[in-house]
């Protein structure tokens, strides 16, 4: 990464810029994500600048004050600092590796070398199976059928109202309803394109909506995103769709663009514009301001397993490699609960009267599914 013999006019900055190039063209070279490759090289960055030292500068002490600092002062989770804790081994590890000789460089031109600063003892352990905070939750049906129909409210008073943002904002709850309707991620929401959608040889009824195609779902490190199909669950997203692809997409004018949910300044909608409308939503409406787009999918999940579908049927739905992490995703209502015992209890009673067992059935009268009424798209559009 350095010239030899050609003299450096500010040797400090100049070495710790090719150490992190060097460290770049490494994580490329196995398959890490652009994105992640980006993150690290701008935490090694700002350890450096936290510390105002380099490389070879580096002390156990510089590393226990920086994450002390993290949590402390600028409350970054648990997650977080562990993650920053990998970001600064992997660096460590790169330049002490022999093989690429930075300590031996650091030595003969600044009188001392790098050393790893992450052991056994200053590192956090992953342990827990969910670290996420114990106040996200998933929506509840009452919070779903408010937050749909607000969206759709706003649509129409923007549309009445002769405002262009109409068109926007009903994208938006279009993407809010498609996220709930498939349980998907945000990424995997924001970059579904119209040939994703495609139909479902045994769900005719959900017509040109009875699948959808998952390109871009979680990867895993150093693999390509992982790719599955969600089967339309719920026919109310089947009239949303169409709706929306048949009537106002095209006001978009980007027919020449895959992009399923396109912006008015660039192709594809950016995830802030969906984060930043969910948060005024929810701020109109007085809800728990730990609802987030995840809790989107947490509901997705929660409502299935409380309407009776198979678990293994969910975890494949949601794209989970072990069932142990769609049970974290489960977070059924006190009400489902209380109907669980009561039809257990009952089915005692009538076992012990002679009297036939009721079968549970999947979204039947006592477990309601969410309907036309959760999911419709805006009304008074031709």
């Amino acid at each position: 990464m350095l010239v030899e013999g050609v003299p450096l006019l500010h040797p400090e900055p100049q070495v710790f810029d090719a150490m992190l190039q060097g460290w770049r063209n490494q994580m490329l070279a196995r398959n890490l994500a652009a994105s992640t490759v980006g993150n690290r090289l701008s935490q090694m960055r700002a350890f450096a600048e936290h510390n105002a030292s380099y490389p070879w500068q580096w002390s156990t002490a510089m590393a226990d004050e920086w994450f002390a600092d993290l949590r402390a002062v600028h409350q970054r989770a648990r997650s977080t600092v562990r993650g920053y804790q990998v970001s600064l081994r992997g660096f460590c590890d790169y330049v002490t590796d022999p093989g690429y000789g930075w300590a031996d460089e650091c030595e003969r031109r600044f009188g001392s070398h790098p050393i790893q600063v992450i052991n056994e003892v200053n590192s956090a352990d992953h342990v827990a199976d969910v670290e996420s905070a114990p106040t996200k939750r998933a929506f509840t049906r009452l919070e779903l059928q408010e937050l749909f129909d607000y969206a759709d409210d706003r649509v129409a008073a923007k549309r009445q109202a002769g405002r262009k943002g109409w068109i926007a904002a009903f994208r938006d709850a279009t993407m809010l309803k498609v996220a709930y309707a498939y349980g998907l991620r945000r990424n995997e929401n924001r970059m579904l394109d119209s040939a994703d959608f495609g139909r479902n040889p045994s769900g005719e009824e959900f017509g040109d909506y009875g699948v959808v195609y998952v390109r871009h779902g979680k990867a895993q490190r150093g693999s390509p995103p992982k790719r599955r199909g969600v089967l339309t669950v719920w026919p109310w997203v089947t009239e949303v769709l169409e709706q929306w692809f048949g009537e106002v997409r095209p006001l978009f004018a980007v027919q020449d663009h895959p992009a399923a949910w396109p912006s008015e300044r660039r192709a594809r909608v950016g995830l802030e514009v969906l984060n930043h409308r969910l948060a005024d939503y929810r701020e109109a409406l007085g809800m728990d301001p730990n609802l987030d787009l995840h809790s989107l999918r947490r509901s997705y999940v929660t409502h299935l397993i409380e309407d009776g579908w198979d678990p293994r049927f969910v975890q494949e739905q949601v794209g989970h490699n072990h069932a142990s992490t769609t049970s974290i995703y489960t977070c059924v209502s006190s009400d489902f609960r209380t109907r669980t015992v009561r039809r257990v209890l009952d089915d005692m009673a009538a076992e012990i009267l002679g009297a036939p067992v009721r079968q549970p059935s999947v979204g039947g009268a006592n477990d309601r599914v969410p309907g036309a009424e959760i999911g419709h798209a805006p009304g008074g559009l031709a």
